[in-house]
């Protein structure tokens, strides 16, 4: 009296196949879906890391750009104060050969005979 009612094990085993099939299917997708959100996340930071660092190096080399525009400005300026001057001095000494031609002949020589002697040595 041992009644055993058994189901048709085909279908029963099909159905279960199916279903971890499904089962597996959603864990898939599941995983997919949020290695790819993950991965847009990365890619968002790194994107807005790159900005930003881009955003530096374009200020550091406005910055740098300025500063050499202002340094080339003082250089040039420097520059024509020295020729300035230099136009001065050359017109002062040509005033004083004109004014006095002896005096400055008897310097030239004076200071040409002292630097041959400090050549020599």
């Amino acid at each position: 009296m041992n009644k055993q009612v058994q189901a048709p094990e085909g279908s029963n085993a099909a159905d279960r196949i199916e279903e971890r099939a499904e089962r597996i299917k959603q864990a898939t997708s599941s995983a997919v879906s949020s290695t790819k959100e993950a991965v847009d996340r990365a890619a968002d930071h790194v994107e807005e890391k790159l900005h930003h660092a881009t955003d530096k190096a374009a200020d550091a080399a406005t910055r740098a750009s300025a500063k050499a525009d202002e340094y080339r400005e003082r250089g040039r300026e420097a520059y024509d104060q020295a020729i300035d001057r230099a136009d001065e001095w050359l017109d002062r000494a040509r005033d004083y050969v004109r004014e006095k031609p002896v005096q400055s002949v008897a310097i030239a020589l004076g200071a040409g005979w002292l630097l041959g002697r400090i050549l020599r040595r």
